[in-house]
């Protein structure tokens, strides 16, 4: 483990580009449409996993309520591809203007607010959401949902599900990364990881608090806006159940166990939990306890995720051995200090 980490330190690029390479392979190694289908919805979520992360990893908000957006854009592409016959693209760009706006508006509300609060918002945002594609019929068609949204018609390219969306998902997937690469060296990312670290210090130094949460925020709403474009095309159908807090907390879990703050943190998130989720299927609902039991596993054992700091267990600093000591010693240190 302790080579392997030092390799990834010393030959960053070597290791990007194989991953890339491995990403692009995936597909290939199985004739399943089945398998295919759970790879691309694997990248779908690491993109929406991302969109999060920008929130509650680089500015330090707390947003649950992320299917919000997801839930605003799966329904623009829906509508504007059936109810208006706009192609892919059309729909893609304007659902993007719209996803921003609505961040933008969320993001009013919550300026002031920190913590449980901020949580609050989002989850009322997010059912609020969930609760108007339910009920407002006559545009959404309630619970029986849109139904035969067309496949992706791009460049003269039909893209169905599989292998052809499965590359169209990961496109989008290495777009945004670069995009917040390059987002995150720049002025609006130091601000925003300024503001995580101690909002009063950097209002002190002159960062424009209420400006740049503002921006995260819509940056967020616009990358998870975009997925749900990708997922009414993928499914072909959306319905408001689609969209429930489980959801939102799924996505949330992914950053947890991959590591919030981190660029590719949330992209190993989803792979292990959807692979969790998928392999143990024939568990039925046991396989929701296999899932706890992950979250709280890490939570203890490495709770800054796969790709966080590096002082634990997993990432070969300490031995299980020297853990158990570290912890007896801080023990007695506790009952010492109280005697």
């Amino acid at each position: 483990m302790t080579a392997a980490k030092n390799f990834f330190e010393k030959h960053k690029t070597l290791a990007l580009v194989l991953g890339i390479a491995v990403l692009l392979v995936l597909p290939q190694l199985t004739r399943s449409n089945y398998i295919r289908g759970v790879l691309a919805r694997i990248i779908v979520y690491a993109t929406l996993a991302s969109g999060l992360n920008i929130i509650n990893g680089y500015s330090g908000q707390s947003c649950l309520g992320i299917v919000g957006f997801t839930c605003i854009g799966a329904y623009s592409g829906a509508l504007l591809t059936t109810k208006l016959g706009l192609p892919f693209l059309a729909s893609l760009v304007l659902t993007l203007a719209l996803c921003a706006a609505a961040g933008f508006i969320v993001s009013l509300p919550t300026l002031k607010l920190n913590g449980m609060f901020l949580s609050i918002i989002t989850l009322g945002f997010s059912e609020m959401m969930r609760l108007i594609a339910l009920n407002w019929q006559k545009l959404t068609n309630g619970p029986l949902g849109i139904k035969g949204i067309p496949n992706v018609h791009l460049f003269g390219w039909k893209i169905k599900s599989g292998a052809p969306f499965y590359y169209l998902a990961l496109a989008a997937l290495l777009l945004v990364v670069f995009v917040l690469n390059r987002l995150l060296k720049s002025r609006v990312g130091r601000a925003w990881i300024a503001i995580r670290e101690d909002q009063d210090a950097a209002r002190s130094l002159g960062v424009k608090v209420s400006h740049y949460r503002c921006i995260n925020f819509m940056t967020g709403a616009m990358i998870c806006g975009t997925m749900g474009v990708f997922i009414a095309y993928y499914y072909r159908y959306v319905s408001p159940d689609m969209f429930s807090l489980d959801e939102g907390f799924n996505v949330l879990s992914m950053c947890v166990v991959g590591g919030s703050g981190t660029l590719f943190g949330p992209i190993a998130g989803a792979f292990v939990i959807n692979l969790l989720t998928e392999g143990f299927r024939f568990a039925s609902e046991w396989r929701m306890v296999m899932y706890a039991v992950l979250i709280i596993t890490m939570m203890w054992v490495r709770p800054q995720g796969l790709f966080g700091a590096k002082d634990s267990v997993i990432a070969g600093q300490i031995s299980w051995k020297n853990l158990f000591a570290r912890k007896k010693k801080e023990d007695g240190d506790v009952d010492h200090i109280g005697s």
